[in-house]
């Protein structure tokens, strides 16, 4: 973007979106020059597994993470290898009705919720298949291709070890398509929403626990994400690149979805594709859910960015964070687009403990909705009138859901203007949504999946079926002491100064004294010095065209970081700096920081 595209941009009101911005969707950390570190192909891959084989007997074990496309990984490594004796872990599962039956009492009723649980890869296998495979396997001769989910528990000491690895957008993407179904399930055929929400509880759990004691131990990185374009590198080459991650500020690779309320902000600025008629989110620092690119000399290799978490939780995170959460990470950055859209789902999130006690989850989604941009009839929906009557309420939800009537969330709720900067602060158990015409920057607490939408607006998903709705959950959660006075008063544009320095200010922004996220704001014309304060930093650039990232020390390559674009900088980092890339009186930049607060 130009400065003078800033200036025209900030003086309208009623703003035009730009036509495209210099966001980029392919951020990548740089590992090496080496790009011979990568064998791209499988010709290329089977010749290195070859030349890692002995004369004689050898077993080379491929784990593969769910989702992986398992026929063209044995098809590229028969083609190359030649086994003498390849072994299915999957062949090794119990019956699908046996693993349904297993998991029900976690998986319940419910099309969107399960509970957390401790279901491990090796619960799926049948004992005595297990065991039959493993013999098999021990008096083999020649070559044996070990491979799937839960093939590195048949072959405990493999000459090779292979982890083949991909997103989960990418495996999302293949749950849409119907070409990959559930573990042990059979179920390609069922909806996308079933698919997500059994690997959700079960099937990645599962393999996340696996992942972790074998991640630091591989002899080889197998990038699956793009069909027919695998990428193999060097257990000790995607240790490199993990730990390069670890010591520098970073960007997670984004996407975008479409939904039925989505607008066209994302598109114009981000300069969008045109197939989908909107896109509504964009997940640009969700790490259980976005991955890492990393770049070997011009070649890319892409990593889920949990692997970043599991191997180097204490420097990413910060030990007191760390201790805290274990291996997750708890903070989430991401937009909700509703520009020439439409209104979100009004929706409440679960309190505390309500989603310990009924879905196993540690801590709630506490969030909070920061403007980034807003249209003159921009709007937040944000805790109840006063007066409300909670069982008018409640009968009005009830028949918008079983009689199609329109739900009139005026009457109930609050409906505020908003405009580009303002923020709103949304502790778990507000009712709340955007309005559409605006685009959000949510920082919240990462639950993923646990919103209670209590009315839809009477609209139908993208696939054409009503979106689920939790008017009961929903219900048990809503804070009704949260009313128009409280809200405005706690919740509005808590911005308070707290430091400045030559050409900068420092203001506190929230979140709530509930809600374990702290958030600054930083508006400057020059270098601005920030510390981590012991936990991981997740910062987004609110305001101007372009913004460097650095060490006071040069302990770190610096990062150039674009309008709208999310970034994080390691708790281990300490101390690091921020400032315009080219200082100009006209623009003046401005970050949104979160972290976890200190206990």
């Amino acid at each position: 973007m130009t400065r003078l595209f800033w200036a025209r941009y900030r003086s309208s009101p009623h703003r035009a979106v730009a036509r495209r911005s210099n966001y980029d969707k392919f951020p990548c950390v740089r590992v090496s020059a080496d790009a011979s570190a990568v064998s791209p192909g499988w010709r290329a891959i089977g010749e290195r597994l070859r030349g890692e084989l002995r004369e004689g007997r050898n077993v080379l074990c491929v784990e593969c993470y769910p989702g992986v496309f398992l026929d063209e990984i044995e098809r590229a490594l028969t083609e190359s290898l030649r086994p003498a004796l390849i072994v299915h872990a999957e062949d090794c599962f119990q019956s699908p009705d046996a693993v349904r039956k297993m998991l029900g009492s976690v998986l319940t009723d419910d099309p969107v919720f399960g509970r957390m649980n401790g279901v491990e890869i090796a619960d799926f296998f049948d004992p005595a298949k297990a065991d039959a495979a493993r013999r098999s396997i021990a008096v083999a001769r020649g070559t044996v291709l070990a491979i799937g989910t839960g093939a590195s528990l048949l072959a405990r000491e493999p000459r090779v070890l292979v982890y083949a690895d991909l997103a989960r957008w990418e495996i999302q993407q293949r749950q849409r398509s119907g070409k990959i179904g559930n573990l042990g399930a059979k179920n390609a055929g069922d909806p996308a929403s079933l698919l997500y929400k059994r690997a959700f509880f079960v099937d990645w759990r599962a393999a996340d626990r696996l992942k972790m004691p074998l991640i630091s131990g591989l002899d080889f990185f197998l990038d699956t994400n793009r069909p027919g374009e695998p990428k193999l590198i060097s257990g000790a080459a995607l240790a490199q690149a993990l730990r390069a991650a670890s010591e520098r500020p970073f960007r997670l690779a984004p996407f975008f979805d479409p939904g039925p309320w989505g607008g066209q902000w994302m598109k114009n600025v981000c300069d969008l594709p045109d197939g989908p008629p909107n896109y509504a989110w964009c997940f640009d620092c969700v790490p259980e859910e976005n991955s890492l690119l990393f770049d070997f000399g011009g070649v890319r290799v892409e990593s889920p960015a949990l692997d970043l978490v599991f191997q180097h939780p204490r420097e990413l995170l910060g030990d007191a964070v760390y201790e805290r959460f274990g291996a997750e990470f708890p903070i989430r950055f991401d937009f909700l687009d509703t520009w020439e859209g439409g209104n979100l789902s009004l929706q409440v999130h679960p309190l505390a403990e309500y989603i310990r006690k009924h879905f196993g989850i540690p801590y709630t989604q506490d969030e909070s909705y920061y403007l980034l941009d807003a249209k003159g009839d921009g709007a937040v929906f944000l805790g109840l009138k006063e007066g409300v009557d909670r069982q008018a309420m409640a009968r009005d939800l009830w028949a918008a859901q079983r009689q199609g009537k329109p739900f009139p969330a005026e009457r109930y709720v609050n409906r505020w203007p908003a405009k580009q900067h303002d923020h709103f602060l949304i502790p778990a158990g507000t009712v709340h949504c955007s309005g559409r015409n605006a685009l959000v920057l949510e920082i919240s607490a990462t639950p993923y999946l646990f919103t209670f939408k209590l009315w839809d607006w009477g609209r139908m998903g993208l696939d054409g079926r009503p979106r689920p709705v939790h008017i009961e959950h929903g219900l048990e959660n809503i804070q009704w002491n949260r009313t128009t006075g409280w809200v405005h008063e706690n919740l509005i544009n808590r911005f308070e100064p707290v430091a400045e320095g030559d050409g900068w200010r420092e203001e506190r922004t929230g979140l709530h004294p509930l809600e374990f996220i702290e958030t600054r704001r930083h508006w400057f014309r020059s270098p601005v010095p920030h510390r981590t304060e012991g936990s991981v930093n997740v910062l987004n650039l609110v305001e101007g065209e372009e913004i460097i990232v650095e060490s006071p020390r040069e302990s770190f390559e610096p990062l150039v970081v674009h309008y709208a674009e999310t970034f994080v900088v390691p708790a281990c980092l300490g101390e690091y700096r921020i400032r315009p890339r080219e200082t100009s009186a006209m623009d003046e930049c401005a970050t949104i920081k979160a972290y976890v607060r200190a206990t």
